[in-house]
């Protein structure tokens, strides 16, 4: 995070990337030219609270990915800010060290799924977040838009207008799947980045390995 340059809108994509795909690109650019945003920071999450049970692979191989990925769009970005946090990586404590690093008065959009946002109520200091931040929920295929509309009502009252829906071309890419598929020897080409399959399949992720390739979640 560079606090020199403030721009007025910025957006702040986070996950697990494993494996970035074209559908969070999709969602990103989409969110940048409906928004306005002067960037997307994309910010692949360290230790995920979410995905105790779930075993994730190491960090900085997501952060390569993400980094391949991204490196065609002078509007994306990727910061290292979760990976080298030590603990859990809770979306409030990222937001409020982007908060600091370019101040009030710069709007920050966080971007997820409109899915995940059916979620935050469980989220770590959600008043604050809301606060912090706007949130940009894209939505994805067969996703019932009345389940988000019926979840406002439980929200804090200043944070309800802090959520917007944007529509993405209907994708239906997702992590598990593509891990699914290289583990089962099926094809995943024009899934994702050919960089990012060149780097899946050199560095052998998402098969069986005896030397930990995984890291727990």
């Amino acid at each position: 995070m560079n606090s020199v340059t403030r721009p007025g809108r910025v957006g702040i994509m986070g996950g697990t990337f494993d494996p970035i795909h074209y559908g969070h690109l999709v969602t990103a650019e989409a969110a940048r030219w409906e928004f306005a945003l002067d960037k997307v920071i994309f910010v692949p999450s360290g230790r995920p609270p979410h995905k105790k049970d779930y075993q994730v692979t190491r960090a900085e191989y997501r952060y390569q990915m993400t980094v391949l990925a991204t490196t065609s769009n002078p509007y994306f970005e990727v910061s290292r800010s979760e990976i080298d946090r030590e603990g859990y990586s809770y979306t409030v404590d990222t937001i409020c060290a982007f908060r600091r690093a370019y101040g009030p008065q710069t709007q920050l959009y966080f971007i997820t799924g409109a899915d995940a946002i059916l979620e935050i109520l469980t989220w770590k200091d959600v008043d604050r977040l809301l606060r912090e931040c706007q949130f940009i929920a894209a939505t994805r295929p067969g996703f019932q838009l009345n389940r988000l509309e019926e979840s406002r009502p439980q929200l804090p009252v200043e944070g309800r207008h802090r959520i917007h829906l944007i529509e993405v071309p209907a994708l239906a890419i997702s992590s598990t799947d593509i891990r699914w598929r290289v583990k089962n020897n099926q094809p995943i080409k024009y899934l994702l980045p050919e960089a990012v399959e060149e780097y899946i399949c050199s560095r052998g992720l998402y098969r069986p390995r005896p030397d930990g390739v995984y890291d727990k979640g």
